[in-house]
C-alpha cells in the first residue's frame, strides 16, 4: 500500500508559477513510477506527466511540454511538478499517482492515488 498526499496548489494569475509536491508513505517509493493527472470540473481525469522509478525517463502531455517539469527525490519519497506559464486552461484538481512501471498514460494503469490539490490560474 502507498499513501499519497499532494500539496502546493493555489490561486495564481495567468503567467504565474506553482510547484506541487506529493509525499508518499507506506511502501518503498523507488519501486514505483509516478505521475500527475488533472481533472477539471465536469471533465475526465487526464494525464499530465510521468517519471520513471529512478527519474531517468519522463513523459509529458503535449500542452504542458516546455512549461511543466516533473521530478522526484527518492530519499524524500516525494515527487514534484513545477508548473510555469500557467494559463486558465490549466485550472483543475491535480492528483499524483503511482504505478509499478511507467509506460501508459491511462488512469487504469495507476494503482494508488492522492486526494488532489486545486490549481486555479486566473486570466
Amino acid at each position: 500500500q502507498v499513501q499519497l498526499v499532494e500539496s502546493g496548489g493555489g490561486l495564481v494569475q495567468a503567467g504565474g508559477s506553482l510547484r506541487l509536491s506529493c509525499a508518499a508513505s507506506g511502501s518503498t517509493f523507488r519501486n514505483y513510477a509516478m505521475a500527475w493527472f488533472r481533472q477539471a470540473p465536469g471533465k475526465e481525469r487526464l494525464f499530465v506527466a510521468a517519471i520513471s522509478r529512478f527519474g531517468a525517463a519522463t513523459d509529458y502531455e503535449d500542452s504542458v511540454k516546455g512549461r511543466f517539469r516533473i521530478s522526484r527525490d527518492n530519499a524524500k519519497s516525494t515527487v514534484y511538478l513545477q508548473m510555469n506559464s500557467l494559463n486558465p486552461e490549466d485550472t483543475a484538481v491535480y492528483h499524483c499517482s503511482a504505478a509499478t512501471f511507467m509506460g501508459s498514460r491511462s488512469v487504469n494503469h495507476y494503482i494508488y492515488w492522492g486526494q488532489g490539490t486545486q490549481v486555479t490560474a486566473s486570466s
